[in-house]
C-alpha cells in the first residue's frame, strides 16, 4: 500500500510537470511538508541540538539528496512513468558499488554478477544507438545514483547522527536551492494546482509512514522487494491517466534490473550477508521530498528504549 501511495504521488508530479518546472513543483513539495515533518520529529525524544556529528558527510549526504529530487521530479515529467521505475530500480545495485569506497564492504563475484545483470537492463531501457539519449533518461539515471549515494552515507553515519538532523537537513537545502531558482522559473499556480501540491506532500508522508509500520511489522528482506510494485502501479497509472503504452523494451530492461536487485537482497538476507547489509538497512525512497526519512525514524524509535528494558524490547518485536 505505501508503494501505491509513493506511486499516486508520482501521478501528481507527472500531472503538474506538464505545465511548472521541477525546481517549482519541488519547492512547493518542501514546503507543504514541513508540517508533516514536524509531525514526525514530535516524537522524537533525543536530548541533543541540530548540529551534525559528522558534518562532512551530513553535507554530501544533504546535497545528493537535492540532485537527487531534481531529477527524479525532471524525470516523472517528461517519462513514462513505468520507464523512471525502471532506472530507479538500478539504485539496490548502484548501493553495492558504492558500499566498497564508503562502506569498507567486500563484494564478492555473486553481487559483482548481479550488477553486471542490472546495467544491461538498464541499457535494454536506453537503447544506445537506437532512440536519442534524452535529459530525462540522465536525469533518472542520475536520480538513482543520488538515491543510492544518500542510502549508504545515512547507514553509514545514521546510527551517529539524529533522525531530525536526516530529516531537516536536506529538506532545508531543497527549500533554499529550490527557492532561489523561483525567480526564474516560476509560473503563476490556480487554488486547485496548490490543492494537488498539498495533497502531493500528504501523499509522501502517508506513503513513509505504511513503509515504516511495513518495516515494524515483518522481515525486512520481505519488505524490500515490494519496491519493485510500483512498475505495475506506474503501468497501470500511466496508461490509464496519461495514455502510456511501456514498449517491450522497457517491459524487458525492467524485467532484468528486478531480477538482479531481488538476488542482491535474498542472497543479504539468506547466504553471504555483509557485515553492513547496505541494501535492508537503508530505506530512503527516491524523489520524495516530503516523505520522512524512513531509516532514520525506525532508527529513532529503537533508541527510545529506556535502559534496562532492551530484552523486554526484543520479546516484544519477536512476538
Amino acid at each position: 500500500m505505501g508503494y501505491a501511495v509513493f506511486s499516486t504521488h508520482d501521478v501528481v508530479i507527472k500531472f503538474l510537470g506538464a505545465d511548472y518546472s521541477p525546481f517549482q513543483i519541488l519547492f512547493f513539495s518542501v514546503l507543504l511538508g514541513f508540517p508533516f515533518a514536524t509531525l514526525m520529529l514530535m516524537s522524537d525524544n533525543e536530548m541533543d541540538t541540530l548540529r551534525p556529528k559528522n558534518p562532512g558527510w551530513v553535507t554530501v549526504r544533504t546535497v545528493a539528496g537535492s540532485i537527487t529530487g531534481a531529477a527524479a521530479f525532471y524525470a516523472f515529467s517528461v517519462l513514462p512513468l513505468a520507464q523512471v521505475y525502471a532506472f530507479i530500480f538500478a539504485a539496490p545495485l548502484l548501493i553495492t558499488v558504492l558500499s566498497i569506497p564508503i562502506l569498507g564492504e567486500t563484494v564478492g563475484v555473486h553481487r559483482w554478477a548481479a550488477v553486471v545483470l542490472g546495467l544491461i537492463g538498464v541499457l535494454i531501457v536506453l537503447r544506445p544507438g537506437a532512440e536519442p539519449l534524452t535529459l530525462g533518461h540522465m536525469a533518472g539515471l542520475t536520480a538513482a545514483a543520488g538515491s543510492a549515494t544518500v542510502s549508504v552515507i545515512t547507514r553509514k553515519i545514521g546510527k551517529e547522527e539524529r533522525a531530525a538532523v536526516l530529516m531537516l537537513y536536506p529538506m532545508m537545502a531543497n527549500f533554499i536551492l529550490m527557492g532561489l531558482l523561483q525567480p526564474f522559473v516560476y509560473q503563476p499556480m490556480p487554488v486547485e494546482h496548490l490543492g494537488l501540491l498539498a495533497i502531493m506532500s500528504l501523499l509522501g508522508f502517508c506513503g513513509g509512514l505504511c513503509i515504516i509500520a511495513a518495516y515494524r511489522a515483518a522481515d525486512a528482506a520481505m519488505i524490500a522487494p515490494m519496491q519493485y510494485s510500483q512498475i505495475i502501479w506506474g503501468a497501470g497509472f500511466g496508461f490509464l491517466v496519461f495514455s502510456e503504452v511501456p514498449d517491450s523494451f522497457t517491459w524487458i530492461g525492467a524485467a532484468v534490473i528486478i531480477t538482479a536487485g531481488l538476488y542482491v537482497v535474498i542472497r543479504e538476507s539468506l547466504g553471504g550477508r555483509s557485515i553492513n547489509t547496505p541494501v535492508l538497512e537503508t530505506r530512503t525512497r527516491t524523489g520524495t521530498a516530503s516523505s520522512p526519512n524512513i531509516g532514520a525514524m525506525l532508527r529513532a524509535r529503537s533508541e527510545r528504549v529506556l535502559p534496562g528494558h532492551e530484552a523486554l524490547a526484543k520479546d516484544n518485536e519477536g512476538q
